[in-house]
């Protein structure tokens, strides 16, 4: 019962046993070196695995200290008794041994899969014993009847369960090793067979008749060579034969253990490859140790590729390429207590001295040990991506080619460190010539006065580098910088500034500080000119716009839209109409907050306010005006909701070009009036339902 509510896994029960194995050598290890034991004949510290399928038996075998009669019945006999933890205890005073077992239960979780253990046992200090218990609260202990078999140590042995045979197998074994042991301190052998061919030695009555039949042949050319064939051909038979011998398990050192002056950069890589089963090197990587109350070793890789299942959101338990080991036994990759998921693409070794775990070493327990080590981690990684960005352009720009989703992602998540990673993005921008740019290199190049750090975000660079929000700002020389990721609208509200430059989306209502003293006075002396035209695309465009103003950012384009200064921009409108879940949202949480820009020297412009002084009602002064609007959506990344209706529009134009005569739609003229009148109502009212909730999605 104990044993079945500590573990949650059953196969468990071979880390257990091998740290237990390891134990019992550290302790004759140590002892031996003190000089209170001696090795005696069996000099060779190692640990071995052997299973019997036949008989549904596993041994793990160790050359340790192995335990006397009364340290069997203490240790093995008392359920939680750690002799570890004893001699850990009794040690106090130094910290030459490196002990694993802590609570003295790690022993009974072979009964996850055995319905009876053996425990042999020889110690130094006594004969051999053999211990036995069926986990029913009763164990046996004799002296062993074939003598001293071990010479010294521990041989456990399993009498498995029916419903575990596939702790008998060779595979298995193998893997379970690889994943929880393969960093002990100790070689682990496992008996294995492998098949090997052999010959088959022919006999000497088969030579003499070969001899024989070679007499008879001798003047046929023909069937000698058909014989020499058939010959060649017996020779070549070969028979397969299984050979048991033991195989190392563990071959792959703990690099992370040693001095980093003394590790090559191929034996970083080859560590890389052979423990994450890569094939391509690292980009980069960094071998640290934390001292005083915190104590862990670590190394960590940046990867060269992004495994793109860490953003699946339906992974809720997302495994991570940090191992966590405690004493070289590794405990998980399934957490996110000690690094974010932002960094999940990081690979590396955490290999801590002591940390809260519960009894069965299966689960974290939270702690500020924990907080402390991601802490750590965290700044590690970000000082190793740094270091990248400066002293490898060419490899960092590779790195964020794969990974700066990642780095935008920390952006929202990571607020304590939001402005160190803030100074690892990287953009490209209408002055860049193709390079990307970090923000340090923006303000490094800006303008003399400027105090802003302009930038557009959209679809792609070419979308964006084609939009007529840039025009005047490009004549100016001023840089824009692109923002073309989807999660670039997200997080950008979180960094208001940086440098105290204040970032400013040009794809916004306002003042963009680029207009000298002269154009100021132009630009208010057009306004009041083009007022009669700005309340005619405001009357006209009701339902489609907050105002019509004249632009300051527009030179050869006649119209742009832009965004309220707490609404969506066309880009964000196009995120959030792409997202599955977003259908059945009201779109008037969107549509009315966009305002008109006009460019007052257009002459598109300048023969619409005249039509309009004219005469208010103009028909022709109506398709313009929406046409105008429909091209400036179009130009400034929105979408149009009535496709029809434009294309109704453009057919007229064309109709007028070509003077073809148009269709008599007096009639239904009253009648579209007063369906944009109730469609306004409507969309007004949905407004005021839901105003409170747009502003908390945004």
């Amino acid at each position: 019962m104990i044993i079945n509510s500590l573990y949650s896994r059953r196969d468990i029960f071979l880390r257990e046993l091998v740290s237990n194995a390891s134990d019992a050598l550290d302790k004759i290890r140590y002892l031996s070196l003190t000089g209170q034991a001696d090795l005696g004949d069996n000099q060779e510290l190692r640990i071995q695995i052997k299973a019997d399928p036949d008989a549904k038996l596993l041994h793990i075998i160790d050359s340790g200290v192995g335990m006397t009669k009364q340290e069997l019945i203490t240790n093995l006999g008392t359920i939680a008794k750690s002799g570890t933890s004893e001699f850990i205890n009794k040690l106090s005073e130094t910290k030459d041994v490196n002990l694993i077992g802590q609570f003295g239960v790690g022993f009974y979780s072979a009964f996850l899969v055995a319905d009876r253990v053996t425990v042999t046992s020889k110690s130094n200090d006594d004969v051999q014993w053999v211990w036995s218990s069926e986990a029913d609260g009763n164990f046996s202990l004799t002296e062993d009847p074939n003598g001293n078999t071990l010479g010294r140590g521990t041989q456990v042995t399993l009498h498995l369960r029916d419903d575990a045979p596939e702790f008998l197998q060779q595979d298995t074994l193998s893997s379970l090793i690889d994943t929880h042991s393969a960093f002990i301190n100790y070689p682990i052998f496992l008996w294995s067979s492998t098949e090997i061919e052999t010959p088959v030695p022919q006999s000497d009555d088969q030579e003499e008749q070969k001899d024989e039949e070679e007499l008879k042949i001798e003047d046929a050319e023909e069937e000698e060579e058909d014989q020499e064939e058939e010959e060649e051909e017996e020779e070549e038979k070969t028979v397969k034969e299984t050979v048991w011998e033991w195989k190392l398990l563990n071959d792959v050192k703990p690099l992370w253990v040693r001095d980093p002056k003394e590790i090559t950069d191929d034996e970083y890589k080859a560590f890389f490859k052979s423990t994450f089963d890569e094939t391509d090197d690292p980009l980069s990587w960094t071998h640290f140790s934390a001292e005083g109350d915190l104590e862990f070793r670590s190394i960590l890789y940046i990867p060269s590729h992004l495994d793109t299942s860490i953003f699946d959101s339906k992974n809720t338990q997302v495994a991570r390429g940090l191992k966590l080991f405690v004493k070289r036994v590794f405990i998980t990759d399934d957490f996110d207590l000690l690094i974010p998921k932002y960094l999940a693409f990081i690979k590396g070794i955490v290999d801590a001295q002591n940390l809260p775990l519960n009894v069965s070493r299966e689960i974290l327990q939270q702690s500020k040990i924990l907080k402390s080590i991601e802490k750590k981690l965290v700044r590690k990684i970000l000082s190793m991506i740094q270091s990248l960005a400066q002293d490898d352009k060419e490899k960092y720009d590779e790195f964020y080619e794969e990974f700066r989703v990642n780095l935008k992602l920390g952006m929202l998540d990571d607020a304590a460190n939001r402005e160190r990673i803030s100074k690892l993005l990287r953009f490209y921008s209408t002055t860049s010539s193709g390079e990307l740019r970090s923000f340090e290199d923006y303000v490094s190049s800006m303008k003399e006065g400027q105090d802003k750090i302009y930038f557009i975000a959209g679809e792609s660079k070419q979308v964006v580098a084609s939009s007529p929000l840039l025009e005047k700002l490009n004549d100016k020389g001023y840089e824009v910088l692109y923002f073309v990721d989807p999660i670039d609208e997200y997080w950008v509200g979180h960094l208001p500034t940086f440098d105290g430059k204040r970032l400013v989306n040009v794809a916004k209502e306002g003042d963009l500080g680029i207009e000298s003293e002269e154009e100021k006075e132009k630009s208010e002396e057009d306004l009041k000119q083009l007022e009669d035209l700005n309340k005619f695309f405001k009357k006209v465009l009701a339902n489609k716009i907050s105002r019509s103003t004249v632009s300051k950012r527009l030179t050869t384009t006649p119209s742009a839209l832009v965004s309220a200064t707490y609404g969506y921009t066309a880009n964000m409108e196009r995120i959030i109409k792409s997202q599955a879940l977003n259908a059945g949202t009201p779109q008037s949480y969107i549509a009315p907050r966009k305002v008109l820009e006009i460019n007052p020297d257009h002459p598109i412009i300048k023969e619409l306010s005249r039509r309009v002084q004219a005469d208010e009602e103009d028909p022709i002064a109506r398709d313009i005006a929406e046409i105008v609007y429909d091209t400036a959506a179009l130009n400034s990344g929105f979408s149009l909701d009535d496709l029809p209706a434009f294309a109704s529009r453009i057919h007229r134009m064309v109709s007028l070009g070509l003077n073809i005569p148009l269709a008599d739609d007096s009639d239904s003229q009253p009648q579209q009036e007063e369906q944009q009148e109730e469609q306004q109502e409507e969309q007004k009212q949905e407004e005021e339902d839901h105003s409170s909730h747009s502003h908390s999605e945004l």
